[in-house]
């Protein structure tokens, strides 16, 4: 059985038999082989096109030219170093460190030779380091010496340095955040002894959590408070006048001076069952 090919002009012919030849189809079936040819040759034409643009660009523009002046070699010619005097004077040989404050144990590194070069040397016991230290040689300590301290000097800082005026920056996150006298839980206490709750909340059963904003100032006030997320009937203003009549806080402190801390607190309204 020959394969069937659809395609064929004889088939094509068959299927539009009394059909109408001009609405398209039967044009575009008949042209199909011809149509896919020419799409394969643009679309390879384009992508040889787009693969070899970056090299025609770069011969077009004299970029061999330009590479070739980048790396350029260049000759560096060194200064003749300065003759040795023999007359000078040879270094002073090194200064003996004086002896430690306590004993010296000889402790002998691990080194790997032939079984014939091996000396047996017997490492110090638990007993003579119960008083000295282990060391690279053996040495009799000294207990009047001076501890020595290697590197002492430290630098001096910033000499005269003027102490920056405070800026009026208000800080979310601080080396010491602000505080109420006592802690949250004292917070809370005077939250809890301080609100009254609205009279429209609780005929509506309205409750949850009123959140507030504030500046914790440097001097501990409160200012700028107000309302991020309220539950309406009269709480977020009931939240807002207990905040104002609380005491002063313990300010937030940054770099050793007290500084303006942004600060956001809860403030729960619920009615008792």
């Amino acid at each position: 059985m020959s394969k069937l090919d659809i395609l064929n002009q004889n088939w094509i012919d068959i299927v539009f038999e009394g059909r109408n030849k001009e609405y398209g189809a039967y044009q575009l079936r008949k042209e199909n082989a011809k149509n896919t040819n020419k799409a394969v040759i643009i679309g390879g034409l384009f992508f040889i096109l787009a693969i070899s643009s970056p090299i025609i660009i770069k011969l077009l523009s004299g970029g061999e030219e330009e590479e070739d002046k980048i790396f350029q070699q260049t000759e560096v010619v060194l200064a003749t170093p300065p003759p040795i005097d023999k007359k000078a004077p040879p270094p002073p040989p090194p200064v003996e460190p004086p002896p430690p404050k306590v004993d010296q144990v000889r402790f002998p590194p691990p080194v790997v030779k032939p079984d014939e070069q091996v000396v047996e040397e017997e490492p110090p016991t638990i007993k003579d380091l119960e008083k000295a230290d282990p060391g690279q040689k053996t040495l009799k300590g000294n207990p009047d010496a001076d501890i020595q301290i290697e590197n002492p000097t430290f630098g001096d800082g910033p000499v005269n340095q003027k102490v920056t005026e405070d800026t009026n920056e208000i800080f979310t996150t601080v080396e010491q955040m602000p505080e109420y006298p006592g802690g949250l839980e004292a917070f809370y206490k005077y939250l809890g002894n301080s609100i009254n709750y609205p009279p429209v909340a609780r005929e509506n059963n309205i409750q949850g959590r009123v959140t507030v904003n504030f500046v914790v100032e440097r001097d501990g006030s409160l200012t700028d408070i107000k309302v991020l997320r309220g539950i309406g009937g009269g709480c977020d203003e009931e939240a807002i006048r207990v905040l104002k009549k609380s005491k002063a806080w313990k300010p937030g402190v940054q770099n050793g001076r007290p500084v303006r801390v942004s600060y956001t607190v809860p403030v729960m309204f619920r009615l008792s069952e």
